[in-house]
């Protein structure tokens, strides 16, 4: 779509840059529920703006995506419907859409403010389903992104309808909250663990099968290897392990990076590997000891979290944001050698 196909509120939108998005975002946290505060931040780091403005100027994609070590499905306009799916905000997104489809229709000419703008959609659509506006900003900020990636013609096309909530989403905003940290029952003799202590991690919110078990110090990736309940490989091609995505597990591929929906406490403090690996594949994390995006491999189990995995995964800290210096990867397995080769190429280049 040109520029001139474009409608007013496409235009306004379109003047806010990535980190304008970012900001706008932190400034409404403290009006979202925490059911969603962790959540809506994620899914800004799943589909990031520059990574998509970036890849759609390129004249040759497929290098792109080779130079890039891109893996996945990180097409958001081919996820319009589910992209969302593990935020609590999500049974709503119909009449999201329809609040953010009338803001396109009404909206005249000129700027727009962002921060405004989420809020106007969130309270047509609490306003429409008679809940509190705390649940619907989240939601809004992820169906205004969407607009701004794909376009009002695109994402008008599919109906948003059709989603029910399943697992542990279909309980109320507080139950959720509670059951990200909860610890399994052990026993009558349970008190009595301690360095082999088993905690759970929920992989998928909306399915009730969807945990794992992991011992206390134990690396997430690790635990989730140990899960062999599933075919994991049928459902996504880079699960080699477990549920998972793995190429190596010393930080050096970034295929396993999981977002933390609730129970970042419960993991232990960023390492300086880690802290510098985010950095490189791009992906966004908080200066923080214990932030919501982390590296499976590396992020090791002091109590229960939830997580929400990507889809995909890439390198492209350098190429994208410019703030990456050369280092070195060196392949940790033969299986991750030739991905290694792609991320040395991409550091070079």
């Amino acid at each position: 779509m040109t520029d001139t196909d474009q409608s007013n509120y496409e235009k306004a939108l379109s003047a806010f840059s990535e980190n304008d998005w970012e900001t706008a975002i932190e400034n409404v946290l403290s009006s979202i529920h925490e059911v969603d505060l962790n959540a809506v931040r994620i899914w800004f780091r799943f589909y990031p703006l520059s990574l998509r403005e970036y890849i759609l100027s390129a004249e040759d994609r497929e290098a792109v995506f080779q130079g890039m070590a891109l893996q996945g499905d990180w097409d958001l306009a081919e996820q319009i419907d589910t992209s969302h799916r593990f935020l609590y905000g999500s049974r709503f997104w119909p009449e999201i859409k329809k609040a953010v489809l009338k803001r396109v229709d009404e909206f005249v000419a000129g700027a727009a403010d962002l921060e405004e703008e989420i809020f106007s959609v969130a309270e047509t659509a609490a306003h429409q389903l008679a809940v509190d506006k705390s649940l619907t900003l989240g939601i809004s900020a992820v169906g205004l992104m969407t607009l701004r990636q794909v376009g009002a013609d695109k994402f008008s096309s599919t109906s948003g309808e059709g989603y029910k909530p399943e697992g542990l989403l279909k309980k109320s905003p507080g139950k959720i909250v509670d059951a990200r940290t909860s610890e399994p029952s052990r026993g009558v003799l349970g008190f009595l663990k301690t360095v082999d202590k088993e905690y759970k991690v929920i992989w998928d919110e909306n399915d009730k099968r969807a945990e794992f078990e992991i011992i206390y110090d134990e690396e997430i990736a690790s635990a989730a290897a140990r899960d062999q309940s599933r075919d994991w490989l049928e459902g996504d091609k880079r699960c080699i392990e477990g549920v998972i995505p793995v190429e190596c597990r010393s930080a050096a591929c970034g295929t396993c990076w999981v977002g933390v929906l609730g129970g970042e406490e419960n993991l232990a403090d960023v390492e300086p590997l880690e802290r510098k690996q985010m950095k490189v594949f791009g992906y966004g994390q908080k200066e923080e000891s214990k932030p919501f995006m982390r590296l499976a491999c590396q992020a090791s189990a002091e109590g229960s979290v939830s997580i929400v995995i990507p889809p995909w995964n890439g390198v492209f800290g350098k190429k994208v944001y410019g703030n990456v210096e050369k280092i070195e990867l060196e392949p940790a397995t033969t299986s991750a050698a030739k991905l290694r080769e792609t991320i040395s190429d991409v550091l070079d280049n």
